[in-house]
């Protein structure tokens, strides 16, 4: 049986609340039902559909007590906690490119935008609290362009 599709995408963050805020209130995800792990985090999900496991899960870095986290996951170094390393960004298909420009504005989250024409693809570009770029994809309409 081969590869179906992407399941998730996991970051780790020594700043779960800030990671919480960018991820429900900016891209639109809710937290929702996560395992009792031995460390803190929160599975995000689109949608009240929870039997994929959520699309995004944060995994929370406890500096004081990694023990949890280490016996889990295996130990990191202590530098390993930000920016998209080797992984170059993460991407979604979006729409309703005007509501999120707007959200973006309001709450102060910077972005950076292009289109491409051959594709009918409208890209913005954020980071989440952690240095991860995440790409959103919009048709090239909605931003004007196509």
């Amino acid at each position: 049986m081969g590869i179906a599709k992407l399941a998730h995408y996991s970051i780790r963050t020594t700043d779960l609340e800030a990671s919480r805020r960018f991820y429900t209130e900016v891209m639109g995800f809710r937290a929702g039902f996560r395992p009792p792990f031995d460390f803190p985090g929160l599975w995000l999900y689109q949608g009240e559909d929870e039997s994929e496991f959520g699309v995004v899960h944060i995994i929370g870095v406890d500096p004081n007590d990694p023990s949890g986290l280490h016996r889990y996951l295996g130990d990191r170094p202590a530098g390993a906690q930000e920016g998209t390393g080797t992984v170059d960004h993460i991407a979604f298909l979006a729409n309703g490119w005007a509501e999120m420009r707007g959200r973006l504005d309001r709450i102060g989250v910077a972005f950076r935008e292009r289109t491409v024409p051959s594709l009918g693809l409208h890209q913005v570009f954020l980071e989440d609290p952690s240095g991860v770029t995440i790409e959103l994809n919009y048709p090239a309409a909605e931003a004007g362009q196509g």
